[in-house]
C-alpha cells in the first residue's frame, strides 16, 4: 500500500469513527471534566454534613470503631460489613463501608477519636446525587453492564481516533501551519484550523484517557493481555482454610500479625470477607511509596491466623505497576493541580472536535452534492 492510499485509509478511519462514536464520546468527555476535581468537593460536602474533626490524641482501636457503628444495624440482620478506610489526616474521619438489600454502598463516618457516628450517605444531598449521576453516565452512560461494554468500545475507537488524527495533521508537513488558525479566513479554513490545534494538543492524553477506561471496562481481558506482554504473573486471590468448628480469630489478633509481618507500614484499608472461604486483606502503604495510596496487601487466613500472601508495593511486577498507573494517567494526577485543571479541557476537547469534525464533513458532502447536481443538470441540457 502507497503513502496515498494509507493516508486515505487513515482519513477514512478518522472521519467515520468520528461520526459514529462522536456522541458518546461527548457524554463521557464532559462528564468527565465534572468529575476532574470530584474528590474536592466531595471533601467540602463532607465538611458541610459532618463538620471539622479536632484530633484528640491517640486513635480509639479499631474494634471499637466498628462496634459503635455495628451497633447502627442492629435491626438490619442483611447489612455487611465491607470495608474500612482509615483516615489518611488526622482530621479525617474514618470511613465503614456498609450494604444491605437496598443500598449496595453505605459510606458510615466516624470520629476516630471519639467513636461518635458523624453522618452516613443513606441521604444524599442534591449536589451528591448528581455527581452520582455523573459518575455512572461517565462510565456506563446509566446502562450497567451493556453501558459498561459500549463505552470500552468507544474508548478502544477513540483511541484509533486519536492516532489517525496524530497522522493526518499537517504540521508534520510544515510546523507552523499545524499550529496556526487563520481568523480571517473563510469560515471553513477557521473551522478546519481550530479542529487540527485542538486536536494535537489533546490527542496523546484523549489516548491516555480512553485508553484506561477500555482497559478498565474491559478489565478481565486488559489484564490478562497485559500481564502476559509484560511477563508478569496471574493476579490469584488466596483462600482461607475452614476449621470445623471454628469461628474467624478476632480482628485484634490479625492485625498484629499483620503488622508484625509489615514493620514499618501503616494501615489504610480493611477488606472485610464476605464468604466464609474468604480471607481477611488489608492495604498498608510504606514511606517509600509515592502518593497517598499504598500498593501493599497482606492476605490472612480467617481462621488460623497464618499469612497467605504479601504483596509489597515496592517490589511489583511491571504489569501491576502499569496497571496501577492508569489511575494517574486516567485523572490527571501526574502532574499535581495544572495537569488536572488541563484535564478539565480534555474533557471538553470531544466536543469541540465533534462539532469541527462534523461541519468539515457538510462541507465535503455538500461540495460533492454541488458538483452531482451540476453533472447531471449538464448531462439532461
Amino acid at each position: 500500500m502507497n503513502s496515498k492510499k494509507l493516508r486515505n485509509l487513515m482519513f477514512a478511519l478518522h472521519r467515520y469513527i468520528g461520526l459514529g462514536v462522536g456522541l458518546i464520546a461527548i457524554i463521557v468527555g464532559l462528564t468527565g471534566s465534572l468529575l476532574v476535581f470530584h474528590t474536592e468537593i466531595s471533601d467540602v460536602q463532607l465538611y458541610r454534613q459532618i463538620g471539622t474533626i479536632t484530633p484528640q490524641g491517640e486513635p480509639l482501636p479499631i474494634e471499637t470503631i466498628l462496634n459503635t457503628v455495628k451497633s447502627t444495624y442492629a435491626n438490619q440482620p442483611d447489612a455487611l460489613l465491607q470495608v474500612l478506610y482509615l483516615p489518611v489526616k488526622p482530621s479525617k474521619p474514618a470511613n465503614i463501608v456498609y450494604a444491605t438489600k437496598e443500598n449496595d454502598w453505605i459510606d458510615n463516618y466516624v470520629n476516630p477519636y471519639t467513636g461518635v457516628v458523624l453522618g452516613n450517605t443513606l441521604k444524599l444531598n442534591a449536589e451528591q446525587h448528581f455527581f452520582k449521576v455523573a459518575y455512572k453516565l461517565h462510565y456506563a452512560l446509566l446502562a450497567g453492564d451493556i453501558g459498561l461494554k459500549i463505552v470500552g468500545i468507544v474508548g478502544l475507537l477513540m483511541c484509533i481516533l486519536s492516532i489517525t488524527g496524530l497522522v493526518l495533521w499537517p504540521g508534520w508537513r510544515k510546523l507552523i501551519a499545524g499550529f496556526r488558525i487563520k481568523w480571517n479566513a473563510h469560515p471553513k479554513r477557521v473551522n478546519f484550523d481550530i479542529h487540527k490545534l485542538v486536536g494535537v494538543v489533546v490527542a496523546i492524553f484523549l489516548v491516555l484517557t480512553f485508553f484506561t477506561g477500555f482497559c478498565w471496562n474491559f478489565y478481565q481481558f486488559s489484564e490478562s493481555f497485559i500481564r502476559a506482554v509484560t511477563f508478569s504473573p496471574p493476579k490469584t486471590y488466596p483462600i482461607s482454610k475452614l476449621i470445623a468448628l471454628q469461628s474467624p480469630l478476632p480482628l485484634t489478633e490479625q492485625l498484629k500479625t499483620a503488622q508484625a509481618a509489615l514493620l514499618g507500614a501503616e494501615l489504610q484499608t480493611i477488606y472485610f470477607p464476605q464468604k466464609p472461604e474468604d480471607t481477611l486483606s488489608m492495604r498498608y502503604k510504606f514511606p517509600q511509596e509515592a502518593g497517598d495510596i499504598g500498593r501493599t496487601e497482606i492476605y490472612l487466613d480467617r481462621y488460623s491466623g497464618k499469612v497467605l500472601r504479601v504483596d509489597n508495593g515496592l517490589e511489583q511486577s511491571l504489569g501491576d505497576r502499569i496497571f496501577n498507573s492508569f489511575g494517574l494517567l486516567h485523572f490527571g494526577t501526574f502532574g499535581g493541580l495544572l495537569t488536572r485543571i488541563f484535564y478539565v479541557f480534555v474533557g471538553l476537547a470531544p466536543l469541540i472536535l465533534f462539532v469541527t469534525g462534523f461541519v468539515m464533513w457538510r462541507y465535503r458532502h455538500r461540495t460533492k452534492s454541488h458538483i452531482y447536481t451540476t453533472s447531471n443538470s449538464n448531462l439532461t441540457n
